[in-house]
């Protein structure tokens, strides 16, 4: 018995995915559970399992389309009667699956066909469509070649395959060949347009609500982490010994929690509903990572509980799996507050926009040799600078200023860090 499967609903009201890559192709024997197909949603990559056993009957998204949730994406052939067909069907929507009759005239009309092979639509009111069962490869040619799927003829068994839309396509130009004149064609190379969706839309979109939800304002300043550098490089042998790299976010880390701790309004979130301002009293901070994909957000939880080695090492590891797109999506979830390195590409300050629904985030800038007057002399000294963004209508700019001062103070003195250990 034919078994339709919808994209399941993958959490958190997402409404749509897209199908990144098929693990299965018709006529495999899948079974219950097993992956099928891979979906990007929010940032991260999903497997979906198959929800019975029997043989993949058709594939009806095609990898790099933008599905919703519900959409049937896969046919099943499975046997009539099984447990798993039947428990199946005890809740459709929970599953996002049905099993199906292709007779069954409820669930899909038979379409009258005329002599020369033309499918005709049934009168079914408004829409007069009828169901096109169309290869996945069929629906990439008809896109292509800018052909209603719908107004192909259907071959014997009633589908529709790449090479009747070939020809369908080659009559309807000919057609239009001899009712027309070509048009002139402009010697301009064609634009290149890029899908705007998957990773890149969720960042857009996150992106806009922040600016649009939050009253974005920014603080800029500068500390002096000569000291810091110096300290890095006499901890380097010792990390290397224990199998671990130690750059300076972790100390950025450890010093943002105190600046958390002092100014715990940083470390919040606005409840709009209940008009209440929530003070975590944990501390996850969101670091931002650089993927081929788009920027990423793990979340190193208990930055507060651990030592510099071990945050090295839990960063390293988020940041490789966010690049390779292995990372859970839990795991870019629930941070308190977020820090943003653009400096390892250069620049110095910026105005980061908040991790919504954060309420602020701190960039860091280039770390390099810049002109200090000290004891009235000018000196080289390196220096971080540091930008920081806060909503206002949580976060007033003095708070922001002491908590960077805060910062500041930890990092130019790098032993109040040990302290914190």
């Amino acid at each position: 018995m034919p078994y339709e499967f919808g994209l399941p609903d993958l959490g958190e009201g997402l409404a749509a995915g897209e199908v990144v890559h098929w693990l299965v192709e018709p006529g495999d024997t899948v079974t219950e559970d097993q992956p099928i197909v891979e979906v990007e949603t929010d940032k991260a990559l999903v497997e979906i399992p198959s929800p019975v056993e029997g043989t993949v009957r058709e594939l009806l998204a095609e990898e790099g389309e933008f599905v919703a949730v519900d959409e049937v994406i896969v046919t099943f052939d499975v046997e009539d009667g099984s447990p798993n067909s039947e428990e199946a069907t005890t809740d459709e929507r929970e599953s996002g699956g049905r099993v199906i009759d292709f007779q069954d005239e409820e669930v899909i009309e038979e379409t009258p066909v005329d002599p020369d092979g033309q499918a005709e639509a049934e009168d079914e009111g408004e829409t007069g469509r009828r169901r096109t069962r169309a290869t996945p490869a069929a629906r990439r040619v008809a896109r292509e070649k800018g052909v209603d799927i719908d107004a192909v003829p259907l071959d014997e068994d009633g589908f529709i395959t790449p090479e009747q839309v070939q020809v369908y396509a080659e009559r309807e130009e000919a057609l239009d060949g001899a009712n027309t004149q070509p048009a002139a064609k402009e010697a301009e190379p064609d634009d290149e347009r890029i899908p705007y969706r998957g990773v890149r839309r969720t960042i857009g979109e996150q992106m806009q609500r922040a600016t649009a939800a939050t009253a974005h304002v920014s603080h800029h300043d500068e500390a002096d982490v000569t000291d810091l550098v110096a300290m890095r490089e006499r901890l380097k042998p010792h990390a290397a010994a224990e199998d671990g790299t130690l750059t300076y976010m972790p100390f950025v880390l450890k010093a943002v929690v105190a600046g958390l701790k002092d100014h715990p309004l940083l470390n919040s979130h606005l409840d709009e509903e209940a008009e209440e301002i929530v003070l975590r009293r944990v501390f996850h901070i969101g670091i931002a990572v650089a993927t081929d994909a788009g920027l990423m957000v793990p979340v190193i939880r208990n930055v507060d509980e651990k030592g510099l080695l071990a945050i090295a090492r839990e960063l390293a590891d988020l940041a490789d799996r966010a690049r390779d797109r292995t990372i859970e999506r839990e795991e870019m979830q629930d941070g308190t507050f977020t820090v943003t390195n653009y400096g390892r590409i250069g620049g110095t300050h910026s105005t980061p926009i908040i991790n919504y629904p954060e309420v602020a985030i701190l960039g860091l800038g280039e770390i390099a040799e810049r002109a200090r007057v000290v004891d009235g002399d000018i000196v080289a000294r390196t220096t971080l600078p540091l930008s920081i963004s806060i909503d206002h209508r949580v976060v007033d700019g003095a708070d922001a200023a002491r908590f960077v001062n805060t910062v500041i103070e930890h990092l130019e003195s790098p032993d109040l860090l040990l302290l914190d250990e």
